[in-house]
């Protein structure tokens, strides 16, 4: 089975580098497992994205929450669309202004697939 690469959308890279490093653990295991075609444990699809396109993983460490959110909806590609530290102590809802990043950040995957797709198909082209 072919390896997906791991495209980083905005800040998420920078953002997952600074969690400690048993989440770091966690999480590239997890997008390990996306590249390949499989699905981490602890990887739950994120509510209001329709379905498993979009996948969270929650991990613990220290009594503080960290969350990383990637999609496998794109052929291409698996995209990290965004990476945060959970601030809020009530509940387990996403703040808004996460959720608006990350549908920021799923349009700017979306689109970056379909260029690169697109650009596949083009190089793939015979020429005459």
């Amino acid at each position: 089975m072919n390896k997906k690469p791991v495209y980083w959308v905005g800040s998420s890279k920078q953002d997952l580098s600074s969690f400690p490093q048993p989440v770091k653990d966690v999480v590239g295991f997890a997008l390990h497992q996306a590249q390949v075609g499989e699905k981490h444990e602890a990887a739950k699809p994120l509510k209001g994205f329709g379905g498993a396109g979009v996948l969270e993983i929650i991990e613990d460490h220290d009594g503080e929450t960290y969350r990383a959110v990637y999609t496998v909806k794109f052929q291409n590609a698996v995209y990290v669309l965004h990476a945060f530290q959970k601030k809020s102590r009530k509940g387990i809802k996403t703040p808004q202004s996460d959720i608006d990043l990350i549908r920021e950040s799923l349009k700017a995957a979306e689109k970056d697939s379909k260029a690169e797709l697109k650009s596949k198909e083009t190089s793939n082209a015979k020429r005459p």
